[in-house]
């Protein structure tokens, strides 16, 4: 007969330490996010409507191309980080995995198709 204590058994079922880490990168990429948007809103906004050869001699200026690229690695990153934590507290087994898997490669895909478009525009 094995005599396990409370605390016996529940080594290793709890947290991996790493929710500090992960609370403090989202809520640092949420800053970073809140005053990169607007600057995005703004820089987009001035050539919206403007033709192929504007938009291309504006986002050749280099802080119209900064705001846009880190708004999108910002961006895709922070969607990454979120959707990897709700996965993680909502789904189990393979299906978890599967989902990380997907999610991590959607949102690294969407944003080097975002960063080379703007490369491309910009050149």
């Amino acid at each position: 007969m094995a005599f396990l204590t409370d605390r016996k058994r529940a080594h290793g079922l709890g947290a991996s330490h790493s929710g500090t880490r992960q609370h403090w990168r989202m809520s640092m990429s949420s800053v970073a996010l809140a005053l990169l948007i607007p600057l995005f809103v703004f820089t987009f906004g001035a050539v919206l409507g403007g033709t192929y050869e504007e938009v291309v001699i504006y986002y050749q200026r280099p802080i119209p191309a900064a705001i846009a690229v880190l708004t999108f690695l910002v961006g895709f990153w922070h969607f990454r980080a979120g959707a990897q934590i709700m996965i993680e507290d909502y789904a189990q087994g393979l299906t978890r995995k599967a989902l990380i898997i997907g999610v991590t490669c959607l949102s690294y895909a969407l944003a080097a198709i975002g960063v080379l478009a703007l490369i491309r525009l910009a050149l």
